[in-house]
């Protein structure tokens, strides 16, 4: 699973915003199912941010976030990213020039059914 969650961050604010987004980074890279996290300014309006992580589960990625650490480090700045959708399914990857086949977790009938609906 990939999150990517951007910011607008003011110019000035960029060091202090690099300084939290690593210790985001931190308290996400000791728990379990984590795979990898980046941070990075756009290199075409220097407000532009943007943090991703990888984790090998969208469950993984969901049992971090009641961790302590990760809600001091990341949740607060997570509250501060763009307000759209952020976590997607890996469906394809290239490692170098070695493609990866990703796969879904989404049930068959995630587009027509809801929790709690009762099969029929």
């Amino acid at each position: 699973m990939l999150v990517i969650s951007r910011f607008d961050v003011a110019e000035g604010d960029g060091d202090g915003f690099l300084e939290r987004a690593r210790a985001a980074l931190g308290a996400f890279a000791v728990r379990p199912g984590f795979i990898r996290g980046r941070v990075g300014r756009s290199a075409d309006a220097p407000t532009a941010w943007a943090l991703t992580t990888e984790w090998d589960s969208v469950g993984s990625f969901r049992r971090a976030l009641s961790d302590f650490d990760v809600k001091v480090h990341a949740s607060t700045l997570l509250a501060e990213s763009s307000d759209e959708p952020s976590a997607f399914e890996v469906l394809g990857a290239w490692d170098g020039a070695v493609e990866t086949q990703g796969r879904t977790d989404r049930a068959p009938d995630a587009d027509t059914t809801r929790v709690g609906d009762t099969p029929r």
